[in-house]
């Protein structure tokens, strides 16, 4: 991978702005899915309908209190500069681009992938304390790190 230069917080405020927008689509789906319970009118099978509703609704209301999490754990993660892994840090490796903040999966910023993933994940633990020019092989797969922002 050729070495780019990436702005740690634009990418911050990026994963922001996607936990937020989907906090706010499933607010909305919610909304509408209860609305629509409100209005199914009485037929044979009134009830098993709107016991399919409601548990749709509580499905999505335990995602929302998930993506909540996640937006409270983004609070947690520091956009200091860093020169070892850490919460917070942009890793640039020679295979993927990992930003140790959440686990939020892969996204793409600028036309460039990278993968958002929590400091507890498997990757994130072979990582951590690691600096530029260390290497580590997870899974089969060997890495060098290129780059700790």
């Amino acid at each position: 991978m050729e070495k780019t230069v990436f702005e740690k917080n634009n990418i911050r405020s990026y994963v922001k702005d996607v936990i937020a927008g989907k906090i706010e689509k499933l607010k909305n789906f919610i909304e509408f899915t209860l609305e629509a319970s409100r209005e199914i009118k009485k037929t044979p099978k009134y009830d098993s309908i709107r016991e399919e509703m409601q548990e749709e609704i509580y499905q999505m209301q335990r995602q929302l209190g998930a993506l909540h999490d996640l937006r409270r754990n983004m609070a947690k993660v520091l956009n200091n500069p860093t020169g070892r892994v850490q919460l917070g840090s942009l890793v640039i490796t020679n295979k993927a681009r990992f930003y140790i903040s959440v686990s939020l999966g892969e996204f793409f910023f600028e036309g460039d992938r990278f993968y958002a993933i929590s400091s507890e994940s498997p990757m994130a633990q072979k990582m951590m304390g690691m600096k530029p020019g260390d290497e580590f092989t997870l899974n089969k797969i060997h890495q060098k790190i290129v780059e700790v922002l």
